[in-house]
């Protein structure tokens, strides 16, 4: 009998080391702005995906997963690029995550097709990004998936017959400058001025911008910003020129209403039509669960964004690969896992199209009342799951 314990016990360590030797640690390399203006970015896709590690963990089994991450610090592309050549090369990660600013992922892409690296987008939305290298899959935005739909909407639901826009001057800002136009004209609109208004580093006055497009007297004026303290400056110089008693109706993607923004625009923000895909008001199951959990862990007074919700969304997708492969994380077969993958987000019913393996999502009205005392997004109409229209209007760089 005891010869027969002894061996029961000596098999089921030995049972316990096989479990143990056949765990896998996948690496993933996070490249985000963590320093600089554009630091409270990185900081909503952080949180989003480390809240998503600590709610799901245990759907991992054995296997593990570790961020390594790095701050790409600025848009430009080139500290974005070595961080993503250490990753690859010295720390040798299993996949790529983050990206804030489109200009990174593009400078990055071709070294995830040289080391066959699979790369998660989770915010950087110039629509063609997807197209630089066969591992890439985005679970973020294009910015036609906003512009696009929002130029018809604008024609033919909110009476403007004439527009103008104001951009952020790099690939995004091209990018929803012509998904609008296009949305816009061929809903019958007239685009009578576009003007570039600086980069996206610092945020630039807008008031001769704005004052140029006012004397122009068009319906709405529909503007691009990258979000944070470029929205808040847009909608002060909007209210500070008095545009919306001149009859010009602001307009835009989600981006001018940010959650995290939203509350210090003032009550000169209410009225504003945006066409988004995530609110932190958004009351579905799903998102009031996320919000929940995020103000448990982040502190009551904080707010995830539609940055947060990619990051969460991208963490589950990275989750789906690391289950599908039981860890043995290789590209090919992680493109493979991600091509149709669905998902129920905070944001609502995602998926990751299978022949572009970039994102559909539905794209929501927004319009920013004031409730309870707070300024708040209430949906005024939806789109049902909006594939990019770059791609499917195959337009300039998204046709080849």
């Amino acid at each position: 009998m005891k010869n027969w314990k002894t061996t029961v016990l000596a098999g089921t360590a030995l049972l316990a080391w096989a479990a143990a030797a056949q765990a896998e640690t996948v690496k993933v390399g996070v490249v985000l702005t963590y320093s600089g203006g554009a630091a409270e970015f990185g900081q909503q896709v952080d949180r989003g995906m480390n809240l998503y590690m600590k709610k799901h963990a245990e759907e991992l089994g054995s296997n593990k997963i570790e961020l390594i991450k790095r701050d790409s610090k600025r848009p430009g592309g080139d500290i974005a690029k070595n961080a993503v050549q250490q990753l690859i090369t010295r720390d040798k990660v299993d996949m790529l995550a983050g990206f804030i600013f489109s200009p990174n992922a593009m400078a990055s892409a071709p070294l995830a097709t040289q080391g066959k690296v699979p790369m998660v987008i989770m915010n950087a939305g110039t629509a063609w990004i997807p197209s630089l290298s066969p591992y890439i899959a985005r679970v973020s935005f294009s910015m036609w998936q906003s512009g696009y739909p929002m130029g018809g909407y604008a024609a033919d639901k909110l009476g403007c017959k004439t527009a103008a826009v104001g951009y952020t001057d790099y690939p995004p800002g091209k990018d929803s400058l012509n998904a609008f136009k296009t949305g816009f004209e061929k809903a019958g609109g007239k685009v009578v001025d576009a003007v570039p208004m600086g980069g996206p580093r610092e945020v630039p006055d807008f008031t001769p911008f704005f004052q140029r497009i006012k004397d122009a007297g068009p319906d709405c004026l529909y503007v691009f910003v990258p979000a944070g303290n470029h929205a808040t400056a847009v909608v002060k110089t909007y209210n500070d020129l008095g545009m919306r008693d001149a009859g010009t109706m602001l307009i835009g993607p989600g981006d001018i209403t940010q959650d995290t923004k939203l509350q210090g625009m003032g009550d000169g923000a209410e009225g504003l039509i945006t066409m988004h895909h995530y609110s932190a008001d958004y009351d579905t199951p799903a998102n009031r669960e996320f919000v929940e959990a995020w103000k448990a862990e982040y502190g009551a007074d904080s707010t995830p964004d539609f940055m947060a919700v990619a990051g969460w969304d991208g963490m589950a997708a990275i989750f789906h690969v690391i289950k599908t492969m039981d860890g043995k994380i290789d590209a090919e077969g992680a493109i493979e896992a991600l091509k149709g993958w669905t998902y129920d987000s905070p944001r609502g019913p995602i998926m990751i199209d299978a022949e572009t393996r970039d994102i559909v999502h539905d794209e929501n009205v927004h319009k920013v009342i004031k409730k309870d005392g707070r300024l708040a997004i209430e949906v005024i109409d939806t789109i049902k799951q909006v594939k990019d229209p770059c791609k499917e209007l195959k337009v300039g760089k998204c046709g080849q």
